[in-house]
């Protein structure tokens, strides 16, 4: 049996090493190596090969080696082929350091007193407490359940938004499609963390800006294609949002001319909040592939019709 890797070549490099010490029985090859196309039974991958039904006849399992399947052409895949996404503890604690930080960035002014230092002026500003700061996640997944547990512990007000109904230890949950303008309502800080499917694309837009509070802020840290970028311009113009911090933007990077490029009210980064890690994702993948081979649910198994 053979294990396939398709994505960035150096990381793969860095698998090949790793799978030679963790499972030297498993033979490990690196895309566009491919060797005997029958023996491979396992791929972990950026974006499949076209047709891997017909590339790889003998394929048992695909790992994605990001957190989120969007890239996946899943009608290429077929259907008795299970999809994982990755589940590492380098992408969780990446996410869990980069949203602390921006909601952080925001409570505690620091995109105003970034403008009065140009400025060279300083003018005091009032400390918010945190218990007075509502932050809000949409996405209750293993990410944005990480999140939430850490900024709790500076004393913000915590809630989640998901599409079916979870309970968790000091945090305000709020589920389905009824409840997102209360949920919406109640919240200072507004952190994306939804997968990209069709029910979430252009969800950040100028409906669901008005049912924030004014003065609101938001970080996305899912993916471009949910946020409505001329809404957001026009919601920072009019001042219902204060600040937002963007990790993912469509296209990626933005066209040079890109107005968000230099605006005062947002800072950009490029798709940096959190990256697998090879040590920890190839532990992850390992213990998949035993889990698949014993008949038992993979961690990650992705749910075809809710697309994630």
């Amino acid at each position: 049996m053979t294990f396939l890797y398709k994505a960035d070549p150096a990381r793969g490099e860095q698998w090949a090493r790793l799978f030679a010490q963790k499972a030297p029985d498993l033979e490990f090859r690196v895309w566009p190596d491919v060797g005997d196309p029958a023996a491979i039974r396992y791929l972990a991958a950026w974006q499949p090969p076209e047709d891997p039904a017909r590339t790889l006849p003998n394929l048992e399992v695909v790992f994605s080696v990001g957190a989120g399947i969007d890239q996946f052409d899943l009608s290429g895949v077929p259907a008795h082929v299970p999809v994982v996404r990755m589940i590492e503890p380098g992408i969780v604690e990446g996410m869990v350091e980069y949203v602390t930080q921006a909601v952080l960035t925001i409570h505690r002014d620091l995109f105003d007193y970034g403008l009065q230092q140009q400025e060279r002026q300083w003018r005091e500003m009032p400390v918010r407490a945190a218990a007075s700061r509502r932050v809000g996640v949409l996405g209750l997944g293993v990410l944005g359940t990480a999140v939430l547990e850490r900024l709790r512990l500076f004393g913000f007000p915590c809630a989640g938004w998901s599409r079916s109904p979870r309970t968790l230890d000091g945090i305000e949950c709020y589920a389905g499609t009824e409840s997102l303008d209360a949920f919406l309502a109640r919240t200072d800080v507004l952190i994306c963390l939804l997968p990209l499917t069709d029910a979430t694309r252009g969800l950040l837009n100028a409906k669901l800006f008005a049912a924030l509070p004014e003065g609101a802020s938001i970080v996305n840290v899912g993916r471009g294609p949910q946020l409505n970028q001329d809404d957001l311009l026009a919601a920072l113009a009019s001042g219902q949002l204060q600040n937002a911090i963007l990790d993912v933007t469509d296209p990626e990077p933005l066209p040079a001319s890109h107005p968000l490029w230099t605006h005062a009210r947002v800072r950009i980064t490029p798709h940096i909040a959190s990256a697998t890690r090879p040590d920890t994702a190839v532990d992850v993948v390992l213990d998949n592939i035993r889990r698949h081979r014993a008949g038992q649910p993979m961690i990650g198994q992705i749910d075809r019709s809710r697309g994630y």
